[in-house]
């Protein structure tokens, strides 16, 4: 009995130990299955699926020649770029979903600096960095890391292109970024030369959940309540953090609000939605945009955004703290897009919105997450396991109360004004430039005041490393 019972011990685990193998090592899914997934959520959701004639409805005769078609691309990428139209600057596809659901619940990779890179003023071939903005309480932050930092080596090494040649676009720099740890070198510029301080800032990455109202400020000038609010990105989980700065604006009877989008590449619809309502208010019911879909989904998925008092798209969410404001300034530049634009789009129907800085990238399109699994949802619940691709296609496009779209070009500012890395000041203090034009209009309505419009070009902004950098997302619980 007792050899019985070993024996049967035995077996029990060996299968559950085959049970573990399985699990553990499951069958990988081939290029091709791959790729019928990316054709297959084109095919159903792409905005731009007119323009593909591969994704028409009636293109191949059966799935065996949709398959050969597809079995030509060296991988799921290629296959992605062939079947994205032209028009369709934003699409991506990636292979590792959970990067992508973290960056949704502002969760990043991340040391929190805000840098951009620009080309030297007298040498061609190299760069330098400055930082925009450090993440409240980040590993920067707490380095001391500060807006308006000049450095000019990483880990010692100078901003060269690996060639020696002039810096365009293309020149890569993210092997300079990439460790979890480097250095920044510091240096100081008097107008035509840069001088290295000796000063290093040692920036370490970790797992960072990135609040996004990052500078909220009420300015007393001339008699006015001034609320001025940095914010970076919207994302949806910080809803109540942004709705409690609305909150301290109305307790200190803000008057204007300058609402400083200029780093914000997008984010959340709905969070555009609540952020419109918390600025004005008295329009509840009203039309904030419409989403359109191609073709074939629009007639059963096109959806009317409306101003709504309360958090949330329903009517049971936490009451919205609303200024009725009746006009706004908002600040931008070529980093604000997407839902940030949204802002722009949705409000100007309704009230003065008064735009500071420079254009705009012109985003918008929406998107949400499409899992390997069957249509319409393509959910993750039901997403094939031997895989972890997923994809975050333009599906739809917003249109505001007054018919206003495709503004692929951005929006233009009423009042140029570009950064000058010589002359940053602190967000939400007087003396950013930017700031002080918006007071300016505010107190004296429009000033001769000369203003710096000399475009600094950004060869490399660290958000682009970002999964969601200039997207906006739709909640699929609107659908």
């Amino acid at each position: 009995m007792k050899n019985i019972t070993l024996l049967s011990l035995l077996l029990l685990v060996f299968l559950s130990s085959c049970d573990d193998d399985l699990d553990d090592n499951l069958r990988p899914a081939s290029s091709t299955e791959i790729s019928d997934f990316v054709y297959r959520g084109l095919n159903y959701w792409s905005l731009y699926k007119e323009d593909v004639p591969e994704l028409a409805n009636d293109f191949f005769d059966n799935d065996a020649a949709r398959f050969d078609y597809l079995s030509q691309f060296s991988s799921p990428e290629a296959a992605f770029d062939a079947l994205t139209s032209t028009r369709d600057r934003f699409s991506i596809l990636r292979d590792d979903y959970v990067a992508l659901e973290n960056s949704l619940a502002g969760i990043r990779t991340s040391s929190g600096l805000n840098l951009s890179l620009l080309i030297m003023p007298n040498d061609p071939t190299t760069a330098f960095g400055v930082v925009r903005y450090v993440v409240n309480g980040s590993p920067a932050d707490l380095a001391g890391a500060e807006r308006g930092m000049i450095f000019t080596l990483v880990d010692g090494q100078p901003l060269t292109s690996s060639d020696g040649q002039p810096i365009d676009g293309s020149t890569n720099f993210d092997s300079f970024f990439a460790p979890d740890t480097y250095t920044i070198g510091l240096a100081t510029y008097d107008g035509t030369d840069f001088t290295v301080t000796g000063e290093e800032i040692l920036i370490t990455k970790t797992e960072l959940t990135i609040n996004p109202v990052h500078t909220v400020n009420v300015l007393s000038v001339g008699g006015n309540e001034i609320g001025y609010l940095h914010y970076t990105g919207f994302t949806n989980e910080f809803d109540s953090e942004l709705n409690a700065a609305f909150a301290q604006f109305r307790s200190a009877g803000v008057t204007d609000l300058v609402l400083d989008l200029r780093y914000n590449g997008g984010g959340s619809i709905e969070t555009a939605n609540d952020l419109s309502t918390m600025i004005t208010g008295q329009f509840n019911g009203e039309e904030f945009i419409t989403q359109e879909y191609n073709a074939d989904r629009n007639q059963e998925n096109e959806f009317v955004r409306r101003f709504n008092n309360n958090l949330g798209s329903g009517d049971d969410g936490p009451a919205i703290n609303s200024l009725g404001l009746t006009r706004v300034f908002v600040l931008t530049t070529g980093r604000s897009a997407s839902a940030s634009e949204l802002i722009l789009s949705g409000l100007d129907p309704y009230i003065e919105v008064i735009q500071i800085g420079t254009n705009t990238v012109g985003k918008f399109e929406g998107s949400f997450l499409l899992y390997d699994a069957p249509a319409p949802n393509f959910r993750r619940s039901e997403a094939n396991p031997n895989h972890r691709y997923v994809m975050l296609p333009l599906v739809l496009k917003s249109v505001n109360a007054d018919g206003l779209t495709d503004y692929f070009d951005g929006f233009t500012p009423d009042l140029l004004i570009a950064e000058d890395f010589e002359n940053f000041g602190q967000l939400g203090e007087l003396g950013e430039p930017l700031l002080d034009a918006a007071i300016d209009i505010i107190l004296n309505g429009r000033s001769s005041t000369n203003y710096n419009t000399s475009i600094q070009r950004s060869i490399y902004d660290s958000e682009q490393e970002d999964p969601l950098y200039q997207r906006m997302m739709v909640d699929r619980i609107d659908l």
